[in-house]
């Protein structure tokens, strides 16, 4: 890479974290209260849960049809800044809401806008190496969790304001990452001969689909946040307290990502996976034995170690085991799969707390971690396969 191509790769890296710390900083002055306000607004925990749960799932599929739309279009930056506007202009729409069912278009533009996830990330592994791409998918996660931490302490100074202005106010950082992607990131034009034949599940190995099926469920057994908030009001955590809880968690995460995301260029990625996996384990573990106030600081801490060791790796990793062209495409599809089992994950929590137990969600997400963990010993990252 000569040092013109080196830099223009840096200012496309520190541009995305840019913009990826103000969109945080807007979405995460809401995420501390969102269950709180869910429920204010008459939902019980079944439709919490679904809420959450379809999020997820539109995030998959948003995340799908913009990757393949990217790469057949060989066209990045317009579903980016597009998906930052959504974002804004959803916020908004939370401030207008006056009953839960009205959230649930607002959460359907909302999580659509994380269609600029695979675009995204396609661009900022094509602007990596093999020796750097853990670095900066951990730096652009570190970024994000930084936001989230100057959005929790807004949202604790100003929440006296009120929910509506407070999410109104929540709206301004995502508008200003649209105005940075469209003036700082300069898309390549595609070279001649370069066509898009969709997407081949010919091309994509055994390695990929067993990488695909572990994390599938992986993401049936890690329920959402908001489930994790009510594990710490039932445990004595005052409820006007819950967003320090989730503070900790965010500075944890933004603290550890990039460490994180080295380590697995260092070490390889599937040490990082598992470690992330025994991490949540952890998690639940804690919640199983004791739900005190002192232990719910520690499982935040695990939890906020675990996302840290996660969210970089199962990206970078993604980008390895799949061919260059179809980046877009297979993060999209991988986000879709892993999205879409969110919905059942966190729907299965809520239905299982308020039918039987608050424990059972823990032991059902235990089992499945761990047959997640034990099917990552028969993926091997592209290093080991060519070494």
């Amino acid at each position: 890479m000569n040092n013109d191509a080196h830099d223009e790769s840096r200012s496309t890296i520190r541009t995305f974290a840019a913009a990826s710390f103000l969109n945080d900083f807007g979405s995460d002055t809401i995420y501390p209260v969102w269950p709180f306000f869910v429920t204010s607004l008459g939902a019980n925990k079944e439709m919490l849960g679904l809420i959450d749960g379809l999020g997820e799932a539109l995030v998959s599929i948003s995340q799908a049809v913009s990757g393949y739309l990217s790469d057949r279009f060989r066209k990045r930056k317009v579903f980016i800044w597009l998906g930052y506007l959504f974002g804004a202009v959803s916020r908004a729409g939370y401030a207008l809401s006056v009953a839960w069912p009205q959230l649930i278009p607002c959460r359907i533009l909302d999580r659509a806008g994380k269609m600029r996830g695979s675009p995204r990330d396609a661009m900022v592994a094509d602007a990596s190496t093999d020796q750097n791409r853990g670095r900066n998918f951990g730096l652009l996660r570190s970024m994000d969790n930084l936001g989230a931490v100057f959005g929790i302490i807004f949202c604790m100074a100003f929440l006296h304001l009120g929910y509506s202005t407070l999410f109104m106010i929540a709206a301004v950082p995502s508008l200003l990452a649209v105005a940075l992607v469209i003036s700082k990131i300069h898309e390549k034009p595609v070279a001649e001969g370069k066509i898009f034949k969709g997407l081949s599940f010919q091309r994509l190995d055994r390695n990929f689909t067993v990488y695909l099926i572990l994390n599938a469920l992986f993401s049936l057994a890690s329920f959402s946040y908001s489930f994790l908030m009510l594990y710490a009001i039932e445990g004595g955590v005052p409820q006007v307290m819950t967003p320090l809880l989730y503070l900790l968690f965010t500075l944890m995460a933004s603290l550890l990502s990039l460490p994180f995301g080295r380590l697995s260029d260092s070490l390889g990625r599937r040490t990082v996976l598992a470690l992330s996996f025994v991490l949540w384990g952890a998690v639940c573990g804690i919640l199983l034995i004791e739900r005190s106030v002192a232990t719910m600081v520690g499982a935040f801490a695990l939890y906020g170690t675990h996302k840290a060791a996660l969210e970089p790796v199962q990206k970078a990793l993604v980008s390895e085991l799949c061919p260059a062209d179809l980046r877009a495409s297979t993060l999209g599809g991988f986000q879709m799969v892993v999205g879409l089992c969110a919905l059942p994950s966190s729907f299965l929590a809520g239905f299982l707390w308020d039918r039987v137990s608050p424990i059972l969600p823990l032991v059902v997400s235990l089992v499945l971690t761990a047959l997640a963990t034990a099917l990552l010993v028969f993926v091997q990252q592209p290093r080991e396969m060519h070494s």
